[in-house]
């Protein structure tokens, strides 16, 4: 398969799969799709399945969603549904929401050529970053403008073929990961997509193409002019798709995880025995086991593991200089907090009680008295508790302790009273009685 410099789109002869050759069936699309692609194709537009959806249904998967693209553009396909929202300035897309499902409908856009910046519909950074792209094109066109070889397929509703212009199907059988076009140029027009090479490349398992992945230490640097609220986003699907810990180990080997996570990177460049790469590496697949399960799992917890070292070594700093423990880990969630969202944003609805689980962990130590009854029915106990665990799993912090929890949560009011030791009893200070005034003679 030859790259994108190699051949020009317009003498390139797609390869089409009849229904008989391949594995995709309209009872696995959902019901929503469907009415879309249909509604276009009555309409008298060209109507495809297109992207993740494609890709997961001839592997076999499950699809996380429906992507559809067409000749309509937004305002057409607006007028079509009643039930459509067009949103993006960057990308002018369309939603179409059918009860909570939402179809994404894309217009056939075409190659970037930064000679049309004088168009308002383009425009490019001075790097080369694509800054708005709403020039449209052919259904020939959109494909070759695509991120990655295995993401450019199409499924056409009007035959039920499969198209391929780009090789897609050779690398999904093989495979491989492969970028679509010059892949340092594509890099520059999006830096984003280095990420997304990392997320597909866990997620399937696929080995990416050498001339695709050359470049990402390189380039990586280029991470650092993406908004943070666009990597917070990436952030999510990176480590909340079942996949986080190789997508983590790929990260760390592309040296990508320090323009997610700079402080922690740097702990982890540093590390000693094992620690404390071994609790971030347990708190990704203990993320993985939980969505595997269809348990929840928060960014909150996950920023908070992930964060963990660089404030547990800041705390420590601050008690050093004399600070008080309480005092020390104030100051050190709130400082790490600052520092992060500088690289990726981090909502307020989910530092707040980041924050929380770290400030926990002292309130876990003590077991005396009342503190055990009022943790216990503190809203954020469950996810201390979890993190405490984890913390004794990799040695970091007392085993005796994470059991004792796990025990004293299970037991009745009558047994929970006989595990917790009594409150120390301060000594009441005797007061001393006023001696009497003494009367001076006359």
């Amino acid at each position: 398969m030859n790259n994108q410099g190699d051949i020009a789109p317009d003498s390139s002869q797609p390869v089409t799969i009849p229904r008989p050759e391949h594995s995709i069936s309209r009872a696995s699309i959902s019901s929503a799709a469907l009415k879309v692609l249909y509604g276009l194709k009555e309409a008298g537009y060209q109507s495809f399945l297109v992207g993740g959806g494609v890709r997961d249904l001839l592997l076999g998967r499950e699809p996380k969603d429906f992507d559809v693209t067409t000749d309509a553009t937004p305002e057409e396909i607006r007028r079509l549904f009643r039930s459509c929202r067009l949103i993006g300035r960057r990308f002018r897309l369309a939603h179409v929401r059918f009860g909570r499902e939402v179809i994404e409908v894309a217009t056939f856009r075409a190659r970037h050529d930064e000679q049309s910046d004088e168009d308002n519909d383009s425009a490019h950074s001075e790097e080369g970053r694509i800054l708005r792209d709403n020039v449209f094109g052919s259904l020939e066109e959109d494909a070759w403008r695509r991120d990655f070889t295995i993401n450019a397929l199409y499924y056409d509703i009007k035959d039920f073929s499969v198209v391929d212009y780009v090789g897609g199907l050779e690398d999904l059988r093989a495979g491989t990961l492969k970028l679509i076009g010059d892949p340092e140029q594509r890099y520059r027009e999006d830096p984003v997509r280095m990420l997304r090479a990392v997320r597909f490349a866990a997620k399937l398992g696929f080995r990416v193409h050498p001339d695709t992945e050359t470049p990402m230490q390189e380039l990586g640097v280029l991470l650092e002019d993406i908004p943070s609220a666009r990597l917070f986003e990436e952030v999510l699907k990176l480590f909340l798709g079942g996949c986080a810990l190789s997508t983590f180990e790929l990260l760390r080997h592309y040296d990508l995880f320090q323009y997610l996570f700079p402080m922690t990177d740097e702990v982890l460049s540093h590390e000693e025995e094992g620690f404390p790469i071994t609790f971030v590496a347990r708190a990704l697949e203990n993320t993985d086991t939980r969505l595997a399960e269809g348990k929840p799992v928060t960014p909150a917890f996950l920023y908070a593991a992930l964060l963990w070292e660089p404030v547990r070594l800041r705390t420590q700093e601050l008690i050093d200089q004399g600070a008080s423990a309480l005092e020390a880990a104030q100051i050190a969630g709130n400082e790490i907090t600052v520092a992060q969202v500088q690289a990726t944003s981090l909502p307020k609805r989910f530092s707040f009680p980041m924050r929380e689980i770290w400030l926990l962990q002292q309130r876990l130590e003590k077991r005396r008295g009342k503190a055990p009854y009022r943790m216990l029915e503190h809203p954020r106990f469950r996810a201390a508790y979890d993190f405490l665990l984890l913390r004794a799993e990799v040695g970091e912090a007392p085993r005796e302790l994470a059991e004792w929890w796990t025990d004293f949560q299970q037991l009745n009011p009558v047994e929970q009273a006989k595990k917790v030791e009594p409150a120390p009893t301060r000594k009441r200070r005797r007061r001393r009685k006023k001696k009497p005034a003494s009367s001076s003679d006359d």
